[in-house]
């Protein structure tokens, strides 16, 4: 991820309307018990992931058809977070077709079970597990300097 995609803003109920989608395309995977929802939903994540979360399909009907009716939003947030979180989306969507499509459906299963799981509490209260792991490796990462 470029510096320039670090300093981007994007608005946080778009980022919950995205999860409130992926929640439902994740719940249809298990539901169904086809790996091809998933599969559709490895593509979006790939998309946020390379070209930001704005950039992605919900992103896109968020800003055309929601965004409008509801307005501006009173705060933006840092879209590294975000798209961090979608690259851990990603990581679990493609081991869960990995799962499906090997005949190892329990790891299908789980692996699409956690990203639903993370997907929910997103949509459900705004807490993105994703975003939350990011500060946590970032703080991890970054030096703090004594101020004795």
């Amino acid at each position: 991820m470029s510096e320039s995609s670090a300093a981007q803003k994007v608005d946080p109920r778009g980022l919950r309307f995205a999860a409130g989608v992926t929640t439902v395309v994740l719940a249809l995977t298990l539901v169904l018990n086809t790996p091809w929802p998933l599969a559709v939903q490895a593509v979006v994540f790939a998309i946020s992931v390379a070209f930001g979360v704005q950039a992605s399909p919900y992103g896109q009907l968020f800003k055309r058809l929601v965004r409008p009716r509801i307005g501006p939003p009173q705060e933006l947030e840092d879209a590294a977070p975000p798209r961090f979180a979608q690259l851990v989306g990603l990581v679990f969507a493609v081991a869960g077709l990995i799962g499906y499509l090997t005949g190892v459906t329990v790891l299908g299963v789980v692996a699409t079970g956690f990203a639903l799981v993370a997907a929910f509490v997103n949509a459900a209260v705004g807490l993105c597990l994703g975003c939350e792991a990011y500060l946590l490796i970032h703080r991890i990462r970054t030096p703090t300097t004594a101020t004795n």
